[in-house]
């Protein structure tokens, strides 16, 4: 299987492959490449919808610039802890961050969450994010505030009295409260419609059978994730 990065040939069958209506999985086996590489390619590149080969080209090209311009000539990037590849985290934290697209995250929003996620420690300060992703204090100001009301990430204060930015262990179980909360507060509303348009009416019927829905749903992702937190939490260093 060929490595290295695609070439503006593979980039515009990969554009080809999109016109036509193929999966990330096939246009992969066509330019014998990992799904991952191709789903990551399509995903920072505009989406599936607006894919372009020539424009992902030039960005990775300026991206690559950039990257060498942040490193000075004649240093190395410094060692990873626990023996890491550098190069392996890097790509790891790619396809976690385009995994986290693809379900809904935002692009900013999803960068910083796979950096904290895979931090050891689980908590950087906003200084310390801007120099990792390489972009403004205001972007990791405004993608925080977006982790924080879904749940992900809750800030707390350092010895040095500086925000940290800190995802927990469980961060999934607190997102999914934080969602079966706002479920909730859609089946709330949705039967308080009840009344106001009239009960048995077609759209009182509707609102009712919506809330009826989302009461059993939120109910039902509460209860296993309270169970699933309980039995399946692993705290570090455990085998």
């Amino acid at each position: 299987m060929p490595g290295g990065r695609l070439t503006q040939q593979e980039r515009q069958q990969i554009a080809l492959g999109l016109a036509d209506g193929l999966a990330y999985a096939e246009i992969a086996r066509r330019l014998d490449r990992p799904t991952s590489t191709v789903t990551r390619e399509v995903m920072r590149n505009g989406g599936p919808t607006a894919y372009r080969a020539d424009l992902a080209h030039r960005a990775t090209e300026r991206r690559a610039h950039r990257r060498r311009q942040a490193t000075p000539r004649g240093t190395e990037a410094p060692p990873q802890a626990h023996g890491r590849d550098a190069e392996a985290v890097r790509e790891y934290e790619e396809a976690f961050t385009t995994v986290l697209m693809q379900s809904g995250t935002p692009k900013m929003m999803a960068r910083v969450l796979a950096c904290l996620c895979i931090s050891d420690t689980g908590s950087l300060t906003a200084s310390e994010l801007v120099q990792r992703l390489q972009v403004s204090p205001a972007s990791i100001s405004k993608a925080v505030a977006f982790l924080e009301s879904q749940g992900l990430v809750r800030r707390e204060r350092d010895e040095r009295r500086r925000d940290r930015y800190v995802v927990d262990d469980d961060v999934w179980y607190q997102s999914m409260m934080a969602s079966v909360r706002g479920t909730a507060h859609v089946a709330e509303t949705a039967r308080r419609g009840v009344g106001v348009l009239g009960q048995g009416t077609p759209a009182a019927v509707r609102l009712e059978n919506i809330a009826r829905f989302l009461d059993y749903v939120s109910e039902s992702i509460a209860r296993a994730a309270d169970q699933a937190r309980e039995v399946l939490h692993t705290k570090p260093g455990a085998p």
